[in-house]
């Protein structure tokens, strides 16, 4: 379970820096929170949202992504 804790977030990261607005940053998010809300065997619209808002939220922070468009 640790380990596909780790590997996760690894495999996503890359695909992260393809998503140019913010809607498609939004629904990427949103995937990956549910995916992790599921393996943790949490709430998945709660891990959905949450991951929805951190993706739309990294259009206008420097942290390594292309800026959106």
């Amino acid at each position: 379970m640790r380990k596909s804790l780790i590997l996760f977030p690894l495999l996503v990261l890359p695909l992260a820096g393809c998503l140019q607005d913010p809607t498609s940053r939004g629904v990427a998010g949103a995937v990956a929170g549910a995916a992790v809300a599921d393996a943790l065997d949490e709430n998945l619209v709660a891990g959905a949202a949450l991951g929805g808002l951190a993706g739309a939220a990294t259009c206008g922070i420097e942290i390594g992504l292309p800026p959106c468009y």
